[in-house]
Parts: C-alpha cells; structure tokens; sequence
C-alpha cells in the first residue's frame, strides 16, 4: 500500500510538472514574440512606489513587464533580483516594471505587510495592490509568479510562468525596446 502510495504521488508531481512547462513560451526570437492579444488593463487602485495609479493606456510607447505575485511565495521572492536589475538597466530605455500583488493567503492582504515586505525587498518598481483579484483574473492568471511583457501598443507578446528563463525574458525586453513604435 505504502508503494502505491508513492507511485501516485510521483505520478501526480510529475504529471504536474509536465503540465506546468508544456503551458510556457518558447525561446524569444525577434520571429517568436507573438501577439497574445491585447493587454487588460489595471484596475488597481492601491498603489506603492508610484505618485498616482498607472495605466496602460497612459504607458503607450513604452514596455510594460507586468509581474503577477505575492510576499509571501518564495518562487516569486526568487525572481525579484532579475527584475530589480532590469529596472535598474532598462528603465531609462522605456521599461515599466508593475508588480501585481495578489495575495494567496489572508496576511498578505494587509497593506502594512506589503509595505514591509517591499520596503524589505528593496523594490523601487511601482507595486499594485490586488486584493480582490481584478487584474489577476482580467489576465486569466492562475500560478504566481507569471510575468508579462506588454508592447509599446498594448499587446502581451511574452508570458513566462515561474521561475527561471531570465536569459530568454530578457532578450524579449531588449527586442520589444528596439522595436519602432508610432
């Protein structure tokens, strides 16, 4: 019984993870960046790291990489070195880094520890308060972290889900900066 056990656990996880890389984006390209149709946009109204509530429709010509994640999730905790660096580096060349914070669990929900936690993290980027969920469900979001990078018209051209593949969201950023835009 305890072998049957096993095997189905080991079953289900790699089941899981299978399922899980088969829902990711290939390697950008230039060729590959394709149109995943128009972006949502943010109805958030708490906002940190920012004088005023950002919107898409106000970032037009620029690229906006929309983070979907919470504090308190260490996968999304690993990403944010990367995402501290593109800022740093591709900031002055059009790119908006928001971070939509939609909490899994009921600490997460309170604005004094998401103070702290970013203030902790030392993210400078714009962080959007998500509590009830608007943003991540208007993206049909369903795993923290998922990043999105959003054109200088307003279309998804990437989605990558989890960690990892920094080397290839990156090279879409400086592909969707060197594109021309109107």
């Amino acid at each position: 019984m305890k072998k049957l056990l096993v095997l189905v656990s080991l079953t289900a996880i790699l089941t899981g993870c299978s399922l899980f890389a088969a829902d990711t984006d290939p390697t950008p390209s230039p060729g590959n960046l394709s149109d995943l149709g128009r972006a949502p946009e943010l109805a958030n109204k708490v906002w940190l790291n920012t004088d005023q509530p950002l919107r898409l429709a106000e970032l037009q010509g620029k690229v906006v990489l929309l983070e979907m994640w919470t504090f308190g999730c260490i996968n999304c905790r690993h990403v944010i070195p990367s995402l501290k660096t593109w800022h740093r580096e591709y900031q002055d060349q059009g790119l908006v880094i928001i971070g939509n914070h939609y909490p899994e669990f009921s600490y997460e929900e309170n604005l004094g520890n998401l103070r702290e936690a970013v203030k902790d993290l030392g993210i400078e980027y714009p962080i959007a308060q998500d509590n009830q969920g608007e943003t991540w469900q208007a993206y049909h979001n369903r795993y923290w972290p998922t990043l999105y990078l959003i054109d200088k018209k307003g279309i998804i051209r990437y989605r990558h889900i989890g960690e990892g593949n920094y080397s290839e969201t990156e090279i879409a950023i400086q592909t969707l900066l060197a594109e021309e835009y109107p």
